[in-house]
């Protein structure tokens, strides 16, 4: 712990000492290279539409309570309350498809604590090894790998096959493309991180635009049952500044042996995210969930509920404002329901009435070239006991917890 407060003091007088450079979180080949971009209106050049982006990211969480086992902030995975964390290492490659150049793809390679969070089964993580810990899990991982090519039908059709980041939710796996530096409940709990499957897509309008694929599951790239689970997302764009998608995810996530019983087992998720940026300086954005599973497994295995249909469901609600080229300011607020306490079952024991809320303050400032440091304050309160597991146990005894963090993160383009 000494430690950890002496990094924090160290990092925080960085902040305070180096000048301010802006640098581009994500460029195109073109770009690093020195090239002169093409005249408006004509088609862009292979290296403009190649496009990289790369990080690396370390933080400080302290906890001013007790975490829990493994020193993980409960139902945080992401958050671990041991002094200094090295995050994540990234490097990613994309193309999209374009009339010019059909073909498109994207490899996306990351390294780090938060690697062993987002993996998915079958890709450097088997079926027995879970969170909050993944102990036997890689801190590798290959979150996205996919091929993608535009048809020349109507206004262009495009497919893309492999494995990507969900359609679900407003944040993403990737720290500093997000507004805060924790996680949401909403992604953490109620949500996919990845999807493998196949996607098409097909612009109807100029301010509609509508995708529909099937995929192996929720942060499943083996089928675990031999079902293909339908997905797809609407997108609405009115303007330049308002933006609305509507996410959907349904179909069975339970393995053979557990559907063996009678009656449906689908699970679904319907996301709703707006997004608008109408005012000077201003980024506005809500996010709605509502989900649920028939014959939930963590409610059959208690044997005494007739009902063993498990629902939940949140909003998350986020400002944020620029206050100068460097200086970046955001709050989030989130309330989460699970009513049958599946989704919280590490701390709770499945079957009771859990209500999450939480507040998160992000300072963000824009250090030196792509150097970027984060200042984070987060209240988490719970309608029950469902933090601080005293002396690694797992009865949790407080309604409530408080972390500060500080987190620094290097964009390389």
């Amino acid at each position: 712990m000494a430690r950890a407060r002496l990094g924090l003091v160290g990092a925080g007088c960085a902040l305070l000492m180096l000048g301010p450079l802006i640098a581009d979180a994500q460029q195109s080949v073109s770009d690093l290279l020195g090239r002169p971009a093409t005249a408006e209106g004509q088609p862009k050049s292979y290296l403009e539409e190649l496009s990289l982006f790369g990080y690396v990211e370390n933080s400080f969480v302290w906890n001013t309570g007790t975490t829990g086992r493994g020193d993980v902030n409960e139902l945080r995975f992401y958050d671990h309350d041991n002094g200094y964390t090295f995050n994540a290492a990234e490097l990613s490659v994309k193309k999209d498809p374009s009339p010019r150049y059909r073909l498109g793809y994207g490899v996306v390679v990351t390294a780090g604590l938060d690697s062993q969070k987002n993996h998915s089964l079958g890709i450097f993580r088997s079926a027995d090894d879970q969170g909050p810990f993944f102990r036997n899990t890689s801190t590798f991982d290959l979150p996205e790998a996919y091929a993608s090519y535009l048809l020349p039908v109507g206004e262009g059709l495009t497919l893309k096959a492999g494995k990507w980041a969900t359609l679900i939710g407003y944040e993403v796996y990737e720290s500093p493309k997000n507004l805060n530096f924790s996680r949401s409940f909403l992604y953490t709990l109620a949500t996919p991180y990845t999807n493998t499957g196949l996607l098409a897509t097909y612009p109807f309008a100029k301010w509609f635009s509508l995708t529909f694929g099937f995929t192996n599951g929720w942060d499943n790239s083996d089928n675990n049952n031999g079902h293909l689970r339908p997905t797809g997302s609407f997108a609405f764009t009115p303007t330049d500044t308002l933006s609305a998608t509507v996410n959907f995810l349904v179909g069975p996530e339970q393995s053979r042996s557990q559907m063996g019983g009678a009656g449906g087992h689908d699970r679904w998720i319907v996301d709703t995210t707006v997004l608008y940026t109408g005012l000077p300086k201003t980024t506005l954005a809500v996010d709605f969930d509502f989900a649920g599973e028939q014959n939930d497994p963590a409610l059959v295995a208690l044997g005494t509920r007739r009902n063993t249909d498990s629902r939940w469901s949140g909003v998350a609600g986020y400002v944020a404002y620029q206050w100068t080229r460097e200086l970046r300011t955001a709050l989030r607020a989130e309330y989460f329901a699970d009513p049958q306490g599946v989704r919280s079952s590490e701390t709770v024991p499945a079957g009771h009435n859990v209500e999450l809320a939480e507040l998160t303050a992000t300072i963000e400032y824009r250090i030196w070239r792509g150097l970027v440091g984060r200042l984070e304050y987060r209240h988490d309160e719970a309608n029950r006991r469902a933090f601080s597991l005293q002396n690694h146990g797992t009865t949790p005894t407080s309604h409530a917890q408080n972390t500060i963090t500080m987190a620094l993160y290097y964009s390389f383009f």
